[in-house]
């Protein structure tokens, strides 16, 4: 991927290894051998950033593709009460980010609004031996994101939206291979990763989908929909 990085714009974010450019600024073409990424994640919600983290930290060269202005999808969109379960079955990198969150919030310096030591003694987010903390600001999910792309050299492009229609996604013997966006852009891949929450990705590559509830028998479920029993913590029993 060439990026003219003369043009790039004051205020926007560099990221180390990588940069976090809206898309005006990103000429990709792909046209060369080497400019096919091992991974394309298309969509930077929590799961996008997730996977394009663990992707670079193994080795491999990774784009991190977002169509909107937000990076971190409900994340770092207000859903700050993450509900949990039983903590010991979180773990890797969502674990990581949990941690640093709670590392963050050990100083008194972001308690303007309340006092530290009364939420710490009352939250049912942090239970005592706590590895992270569940409960959390958006503007501090967003920072902690943006550093686990830029430790891992992820480059990240923003405002670069899927063509819906025949040219949005390329394929060879059933394999994604390369996917053009609204601004121009053709990113070309080894594996196309769709961490969007609508899909599209998957939906013009021609997978089948289904919109709504589907009855249990389509895939012989039990536990999906609505359920009558009472649970705790979202664990039903006789599945612990």
């Amino acid at each position: 991927m060439a990026v003219n990085r003369r043009n790039f714009l004051k205020g926007s974010l560099a990221l180390a290894g990588g940069l976090l450019l809206p898309s005006h600024l990103v000429s990709c073409t792909g046209a060369e051998e080497g400019n096919v990424f091992d991974i394309v994640v298309y969509g930077a919600t929590s799961g996008g950033v997730i996977a394009a983290v663990s992707a670079a930290q193994k080795g491999m060269s990774v784009i991190l593709i977002e169509p909107s202005s937000h990076l971190g999808g409900l994340t770092t969109g207000g859903l700050g009460r993450t509900d949990i379960g039983i903590e010991g079955t979180i773990g890797g990198l969502s674990l990581e980010f949990y941690n640093q969150i709670r590392e963050y919030y050990r100083s008194d310096e972001p308690w303007i609004y309340e006092d530290r030591m009364e939420y710490m003694d009352h939250s049912v987010l942090l239970e005592p031996g706590s590895e992270g903390m569940f409960g959390f600001e958006p503007h501090v999910a967003r920072e902690i994101y943006e550093g686990m792309l830029d430790d891992a050299g992820v480059s990240v492009v923003m405002e670069d939206r899927l063509i819906l229609g025949e040219r949005g996604v390329t394929k060879r013997n059933n394999r994604i291979t390369a996917i053009e966006t609204e601004a121009g852009n053709i990113y070309r891949g080894k594996v196309f990763i769709d961490a969007t929450y609508e899909g599209d990705l998957l939906a013009m590559a021609g997978v089948s989908y289904h919109v709504g509830r589907e009855s249990n028998s389509t895939y012989d479920e039990t536990l999906n929909g609505v359920q009558k029993v009472r649970t705790h913590n979202h664990i039903f029993p006789g599945f612990v």
